[in-house]
């Protein structure tokens, strides 16, 4: 939707939009995640639907100018319900050449280009692999191009400060930001406030940021290259209190209440590693709620860390990436074995090895499932949204608790970095998830279980007459003494499965979204939620018979997975990997599922989905 307004005077023309897509782009150096976060909050404040794909350069210190050493951060704000940082952006902040060049073939014709001027000399266009400058050479001929000498204007507001040209450099991200906010008419008050919050003890510094965000929106208002601006509306969302919030906060905040929710402390074990440390230094923060950080020496330190934890009766997790998983796997069999509650977070990134430690993927799934030695089921769980990981942090619990398991909670670099409105929850709306300690030595069985759960008690060290085996070697039902019987190792194996196949009944059935039955189902789990429901959506649209299901349970899989999945002519299955979850669709429940794969480290396009759906659909035979 959008709607020209003729205002008179200051304003000039008014052009209302119902979203807009933004992407900052520039050396890492520029400060372009620092930029995007803050139109981020700037829009979330005032009641934008938001969206964010923040795109970070692999190596740590890439050379300035260079390709690799690209930084983006892309934003997506509406009046309306969106579910993604949409496929292309509006609008282009480059920069410089290289930002221009790895950036520019995502523009569609007749998208806007803003670009720094000053920083295409003649040095840093070689660098980005230029011959001819792009902003002279007509190449850029089918997008609207605003040429503007950042640096120049920017430097000019600074003066009198006494500040090196280096300090000055570095301010220019702010007002390039003053520009868009002019363009978009948002407030300047969110950041200048933010600014003297993070500069307060450096007068100088903040004086320099607000200046450049000021003379950047003095810019918008003086110049006479803009002729229109734009307005996106507030978004109509259900009545409540929001936040602006990125998955890897949610998560911290969702792990920080289930040790509210079950009366117990939380420790969290981890060692450093990209893209899951946020969470660490987010809970290293919550040390008033009785939240105990430990960054360990290594990843099998800090898990074997966290199951001692649990031992002693604590909420014991810990959180990694792909590579760190697989180093945490012979301690996470020792965890299905001893049968205590434990959490792990897998924030998958693309692989295998190293790979691209900056970029997204969901090719982790058949490592949580399987990637441990002999059959040790345990159950997995995988939010699907930013604001989702809050409630899937305490359902991990809620679900280790209450059936004495360890529990993978599967997230990605797309929701761990991405952020959307979150409506904060009441704190009487959360479930409780306490489960009490077994203190009575009369009835006291180690592997004695519940005829529900089948979970085993949990005996705290140190309570009277509850002294037990503990150890990775199997263990005889009921007594817990170490057996070698083949009878006993077989029903325990089968116990142990049979736990968490019980929880099936405990997580509800998988919703549809769309006709109950019909051509095509569209069927996925964790970050790509946002594509297919927006593909989806645009295909009901235009009449065609398409329902999207959302797993957010991946063991065991819900009760009602099977007859819904029959009830449709086709399925598709869209991952960021290679068909991990199409493998055991089709395993477990005879369905010819069709993949839509891809492993570039990027998220899916909704554009790409709707198109594969609709080829699906054309060779669908008719009835």
């Amino acid at each position: 939707m959008t709607t020209t307004i003729d205002r008179v005077g200051e304003l000039g023309n008014v052009q209302e939009l119902d979203r807009v897509t933004i992407r900052f782009a520039g050396d890492s150096g520029d400060g372009m995640q620092l930029t995007g976060n803050q139109f981020t909050r700037t829009a979330a404040i005032y009641g934008n639907d938001i969206s964010t794909l923040p795109d970070f350069p692999a190596e740590i210190r890439a050379p300035a100018g260079s390709l690799p050493g690209v930084s983006g951060f892309q934003i997506s704000f509406s009046s309306s319900d969106i579910h993604t940082p949409g496929d292309a952006p509006d609008v282009l902040v480059a920069m410089n050449p290289a930002a221009l060049r790895t950036n520019i073939g995502d523009l569609p014709a007749g998208g806007a280009l803003l670009v720094n001027s000053d920083a295409f000399t003649t040095q840093n266009l070689t660098k980005a692999g230029y011959t001819s400058n792009p902003l002279g050479d007509g190449s850029l001929k089918q997008y609207n191009v605003f040429e503007v000498p950042i640096s120049t204007l920017n430097a000019r507001s600074l003066e009198g400060l006494g500040m090196t040209s280096k300090q000055v450099d570095l301010t220019k991200n702010f007002f390039a930001l003053g520009i868009m906010f002019w363009l978009y008419e948002r407030s300047m008050d969110p950041t200048l406030r933010w600014i003297d919050d993070k500069f307060g003890k450096k007068p100088t510094i903040a004086e320099a940021n607000k200046r450049a965000l000021k003379a950047g929106y003095a810019f918008g208002e003086t110049t006479e290259i803009f002729h229109t601006h734009y307005r996106v509306r507030p978004a109509t969302l259900p009545p409540g209190k929001y936040r602006n919030i990125m998955g890897n906060e949610a998560t911290a905040l969702g792990f920080v209440s289930a040790s509210k929710l079950s009366d117990r402390p939380l420790f969290f074990g981890s060692y450093p590693i990209t893209p899951a440390s946020d969470i660490l230094h987010q809970l290293s923060g919550y040390k008033n709620f009785g939240v105990r950080t430990f960054q360990a020496e290594d990843e099998i330190a800090a898990i074997g860390a966290a199951i001692g934890a649990s031992y002693g009766g604590a909420l014991g997790m810990t959180a990694t990436s792909g590579p760190g998983f697989a180093l945490k796997s012979e301690a996470l069999g020792l965890a299905v074995m001893v049968e205590l509650p434990l959490v792990v977070v897998d924030v998958q990134r693309a692989g295998p090895s190293t790979g691209m430690p900056t970029k997204t993927e969901q090719a982790d799934l058949l490592h949580a499932l399987f990637g441990r030695n002999s059959d040790s089921p345990m159950p997995v769980v995988a939010p699907a949204t930013p604001a989702e990981c809050f409630d899937y942090a305490i359902e991990a619990w809620r679900i280790a608790l209450k059936y004495m398991t360890p529990v993978v909670y599967l997230s990605d670099a797309f929701l761990a970095t991405g952020a959307e409105p979150w409506k904060i929850p009441s704190l009487q709306d959360l479930p409780s998830i306490g489960v009490e300690n077994h203190t009575d030595p009369q009835t006291y069985r180690p592997y004695a279980r519940d005829p529900e759960t089948l979970a085993r008690p949990w005996a705290v060290p140190g309570t009277p007459g509850l002294q037990h085996r503990i150890g990775g070697l199997e263990k005889q039902d009921v007594t817990g003494n170490v057996s070698y019987d083949p009878e006993n190792h077989h029903r325990m194996q089968m116990l142990r499965a049979e736990k968490v196949a019980r929880i099936a009944a405990d997580i509800g059935d998988v919703e549809v979204y769309g006709p109950d039955e019909g051509e095509l189902l569209v069927l996925g789990w964790g970050s790509t939620y946002g594509a297919i429901r927006s593909a989806v959506e645009r295909l009901q649209g235009r009449g065609r018979s398409v329902a999207h299901a959302h797993l957010r349970h991946l063991n065991p899989f819900p009760s009602n997975l099977g007859t819904v999945l029959h009830r449709y002519r086709r399925v598709l299955i869209p991952e960021i990997n290679l068909g991990q979850l199409r493998l055991l669709i089709r395993g477990t429940y005879l369905v010819d599922a069709e993949g839509l794969n891809k492993v570039r480290g990027k998220p899916f396009r909704i554009s790409e989905i709707e198109e594969k759906a609709d080829q699906m659909l054309a060779s669908t035979p008719v009835r």
